[in-house]
């Protein structure tokens, strides 16, 4: 019998501001990491493609319904990457433009919020990685 991960999906959305490149950020309600900010994100439902589970966490977590395409950063499941145990995320990216969406924080995320991607705060697991992954990516 092999070992089996738990398996998560996350998403990068960035918006193309006039001052530059924002990110969209959770200020998580729940433990592990509870009160930092984080990619919107979660665990993925039994036979959910990772996709569609990244679009449903960003909409129960921040309110915003994305129908444009996803692109595909990364597969993220370093050691220690999540303290309750061997997690693996499938991570995606997405673009916006025009005016900044409006998001609010739901489910297991207490606030949503729009953040310059040159001054970040300190980010839950390895989402620092998974962002700076995102923003080359993107160029």
């Amino acid at each position: 019998m092999y070992e089996k991960p738990a398996l998560t999906s996350d998403t990068v959305v960035v918006r193309r501001a006039s001052s530059g490149r924002e990110v969209l950020l959770i200020r998580r309600g729940r433990e592990p990491f509870a009160g930092a900010w984080a990619l919107p994100g979660g665990f993925i439902e039994p036979f959910e493609r990772p996709e569609d589970a990244a679009r449903r966490e960003l909409a129960e977590e921040t309110g915003l319904v994305l129908t444009s395409p996803l692109a595909l950063i990364g597969v993220y499941g370093e050691r220690g990457r999540d303290p309750r145990g061997w997690t693996v995320s499938a991570a995606y990216v997405a673009l916006v433009g025009g005016d900044a969406p409006a998001v609010l924080g739901g489910d297991d995320a207490d606030e949503a919020r729009w953040f310059a991607a040159d001054e970040l705060p300190a980010l839950a697991f390895d989402h620092d990685m998974i962002v700076a992954d995102a923003l080359a990516l993107l160029g």
